[in-house]
């Protein structure tokens, strides 16, 4: 019998270690002083900070970017996804009110192509950049026979710091506050399912096809990466105390919010307080999908909510605005049973 090898098996070792090499430049572009070792480590060692912080809690995420990896298939754009990735994880920990200290990666593959990884990594370092998070490790991992031939995971994890004195909590979230909502890219990545089986399957719509209704070619308005709210969180905390914090992810409205509310309060947030994106409308209209089913599902324009005093509503929009994020005062709380309600005038 022939000697059969670790390639021959569909594993290639030097294959990953040219990703390795054209990664390096992405990775280190994150890095900073509490960094303390260069890539290629068992392990990523990073030094705490603790000046200013006198009860520290670590807070941790773990995510990924789920079915709009087929976006990204289906278009041979791999750019971007890695922000995805990034921004599921840390704008979860933003909700504590802690600040992203580093982030790993894991990334998964049928075939490993180089030059494919580097690209994930890309957008990863971008969203790290972006977060204020170093990239300190991860894990590519080649599985032949186990993903289709092209395709891919990504997932992330990231550990963020607060002090305990200033965690966001929602538990002095009262009647009479008002809700700050603050605008999305897009859909994020959130939903996905639901928009290549109306949309790309139903439909049949191309995704290099430009739609008047959108400005722009559908795969680009769906391929475009999820906003990360670090900078502007930060900026918000530094002079306001933020009360609750919701991102609106997988859920939509009804699921995310309710779970910073206290138990007799509810949200009601108005509909038309804010500038939703074509997108929303398109899958809507070639969808027939009910409202409710819209923001049971999507973020509607809306990737993260802020429950601020009444006194630092108008505080918390000028901050926001100077950050360079669309905001808006989108609703109030009101006693309740911990639910979400949509009015319009």
């Amino acid at each position: 019998m022939d000697k059969i090898t670790y390639k021959d098996a569909g594993v290639d070792v030097e294959e990953g270690q040219k990703a390795v090499q054209l990664m390096k430049k992405h990775v280190q572009s994150t890095f900073n002083q509490q960094v303390l070792e260069d890539i290629g480590g068992f392990g990523g060692l990073f030094a705490l900070d603790l000046t200013d912080i006198k009860e520290p809690i670590l807070v941790s995420g773990t995510d990924g970017v789920g079915t709009k990896l087929k976006i990204a298939f289906m278009m041979d754009q791999h750019d971007t996804i890695g922000q995805d990735c990034v921004a599921m994880c840390v704008n979860d920990i933003l909700c504590q009110g802690a600040k992203p200290l580093f982030f790993l990666d894991y990334i998964a593959t049928g075939k490993l192509s180089s030059e494919k990884v580097a690209e994930i990594v890309k957008g990863i370092a971008t969203g790290c950049r972006e977060a204020g998070a170093a990239l300190i490790g991860g894990e590519t991992a080649e599985m032949p026979g186990f993903y289709q031939e092209g395709e891919y995971d990504v997932a992330g994890f990231t550990v963020g710091i607060a002090d305990k004195s200033k965690l966001i909590t929602g538990r002095n979230i009262q009647e009479g506050d008002v809700i700050i909502g603050i605008g999305s890219s897009g859909v994020h990545s959130n939903g996905f399912s639901l928009v290549r089986r109306l949309l790309l399957e139903i439909k049949d719509f191309s995704l290099d096809c430009y739609f008047e209704q959108l400005g722009e070619t559908l795969g680009e308005a769906l391929i475009r990466p999820t906003k990360i709210y670090a900078k502007a969180i930060s900026e918000v905390m530094k002079e306001v105390e933020i009360k609750g914090a919701a991102h609106i992810t997988g859920g939509g409205f009804y699921e995310n919010v309710p779970r910073i509310l206290p138990n007799e309060m509810d949200a009601y947030i108005k509909k038309d307080s804010w500038d939703v994106p074509k997108i929303f409308n398109f899958i809507q209209k070639n969808g027939n999908i009910q409202e409710k089913e819209m923001f049971s599902t999507f973020n509607m324009g809306i990737g993260m909510m802020l429950v601020v005093d009444p006194k630092d509503a108008n505080v918390t929009l000028d901050i926001l605005e100077k950050a360079g994020e669309p905001a808006y005062r989108i609703g109030a709380i009101k006693k309740g049973q911990k639910q979400v309600v949509l009015w319009q005038e």
